[in-house]
């Protein structure tokens, strides 16, 4: 896969998402947010580049190079497809240095049509998510200078599928639902766990699937709320002595959902039986309500530049977002995620250069031609001795 150093830094982003989290349903992907952060630090400046270099967790002068490295590594997983695509405005002449570290087929032009625009960047997005997002989760305007998207796509089958049932469910907030579950049986207990976390207690169940892409479950106590439970559950990814598995549980409650006894047995065999819910859940994330968490606080700033990395021209964020989609289901998990930047020019003009400047006033009696520009043929001529005046409404429009 990617380095260790990537890997902790995207799910310590991950983590510190998840913790801000409210405990409606929801998905995200910071994998698909990392890489535009890191493309946009190495051509960041400032207090704009020293708050992406803390979002991103490692420093912002090998960020590109980490981000494309990423994109490349995942892209190149089975049961993963990634794509980056970049647009920029012909207008925007962007520096060499930094334009070559995306990938050569990754560049496209706006045409400065709002609507045509939109069009193809929503495309884009269906494209490369196999129809799972339907469009962009940033709306381009006359202003927009260039937008940075990835989009990431996952699918696994389970080496063992689910069988397909109604869940009882007794007590909760479900209680009284139809819900669709699901179910199977397994000699195999250490596919479950149960860790003691700053969360309280939590179980695990991993659920294997095809090409080494997996999904784990987490359940905590009725309490615990999202911002809570993920993060600690992204920490027992990197403290698995914190996670007692299913054959060294103790006998009785011995986590959330998850009960031991001896049950009567035809061969003796351990079992560990397995239910849970269907679900899809969707998601669309404006990135700058959490601008301080993605680094992105500095950089929205439009009274001045940001990015002299990536054009000369002073550019700042205008939106950023992410859509998100996800199925869990009786064959297999499936994902869809596009993220996307918007850099627009900032508010106040920077004058870097000195010129001529001319005033002229028509404050008296003057002639005017109108004529085809090509042919310069001449088409209206005239004169004007009689202006309007301010209260007069024929030349309001």
């Amino acid at each position: 896969m990617t380095s260790h150093g990537a890997v902790e830094a995207i799910n310590g982003l991950t983590a510190r998402w998840a913790a801000t989290l409210p405990d409606d349903g929801t998905v995200l992907a910071a994998a698909g947010v990392w890489p535009l952060l890191g493309l946009l630090a190495d051509g960041a400046a400032g207090p704009a580049r020293q708050e992406l270099s803390a979002a991103l967790g490692i420093p912002a002068d090998g960020a590109a190079t980490a981000a494309r490295d990423l994109i490349s590594v995942l892209g190149a997983t089975r049961g993963l497809r990634t794509a980056l695509g970049l647009w920029t405005r012909d207008t925007l002449s962007l520096e060499a240095a930094w334009r070559d570290k995306l990938p050569a087929d990754a560049h496209r032009q706006l045409t400065g049509d709002p609507i045509s625009d939109q069009t193809e960047l929503d495309a884009w997005a269906a494209k490369c998510t196999d129809g799972q997002i339907d469009a962009m989760p940033v709306t381009v305007n006359a202003a927009t200078q260039l937008v940075l998207a990835s989009a990431l796509t996952l699918r696994t089958d389970w080496i063992r599928p689910f069988t397909s049932g109604d869940m009882e469910v007794g007590t909760g907030p479900w209680r009284g639902k139809d819900v669709a579950g699901l179910h199977r049986r397994t000699s195999l207990l250490n596919r479950v766990g149960v860790a003691d976390t700053p969360a309280g207690p939590l179980t695990e169940l991993q659920v294997i699937g095809a090409h080494g892409i997996d999904v784990h479950l987490y359940l905590g106590t009725p309490e615990v709320t999202a911002g809570r439970l993920l993060p600690a559950a992204v920490s027992t990814l990197h403290n698995r002595r914190a996670m007692v598995s299913g054959d060294r549980l103790p006998y009785g409650d011995s986590g959330p959902g998850l009960s031991v006894s001896r049950a009567l047995s035809v061969d003796g065999k351990p079992s560990l039986d397995v239910s849970t819910a269907a679900f899809t859940v969707n998601a669309h994330h404006d990135l700058l309500n959490r601008a301080g968490l993605f680094g992105l606080r500095s950089s929205t700033d439009a009274s001045h530049g940001h990015f002299p990395g990536v054009s000369a021209e002073p550019l700042a964020v205008q939106q950023a977002g992410q859509a998100m989609t996800a199925t869990f289901g009786a064959r297999g998990f499936r994902s869809g995620a596009v993220t996307a930047v918007i850099l627009g020019p900032t508010g106040v003009p920077q004058h870097r250069f000195r010129a001529r400047e001319i005033s002229v006033r028509f404050d008296r009696p003057f002639g005017f031609l109108a004529l085809h520009r090509t042919s310069r043929l001449v088409l209206n001529a005239g004169w004007v001795t009689d202006p309007d005046i301010c209260d007069e409404s024929s030349g309001d429009w």
